[in-house]
């Protein structure tokens, strides 16, 4: 069975472990969950990561960041 999920960057660290990676369903049906790619720690809903990502990050150098881990999905 083929792996349905993807890693998405978000402007907010993980609170156990300060990654900033997260794993995320390729559905992005609003209530799925939302893990941390490294220590599996659940963050939130994918409808709350969205709105993460809407609201941007807090530098510069954390939107370089993202626009490249993230540019798959544009």
């Amino acid at each position: 069975m083929p792996d349905l999920s993807e890693d998405i960057r978000l402007p907010v660290a993980c609170p156990k472990c300060g990654s900033h990676l997260y794993r995320v369903s390729e559905v992005h049906n609003p209530d799925d969950k939302v893990f941390c790619a490294s220590c599996k720690y659940h963050l939130c809903s994918y409808a709350e990561a969205a709105e993460m990502l809407k609201e941007g990050p807090s530098s510069k150098t954390e939107a370089l960041i993202e626009k490249v881990v993230n540019r798959h999905g544009k």
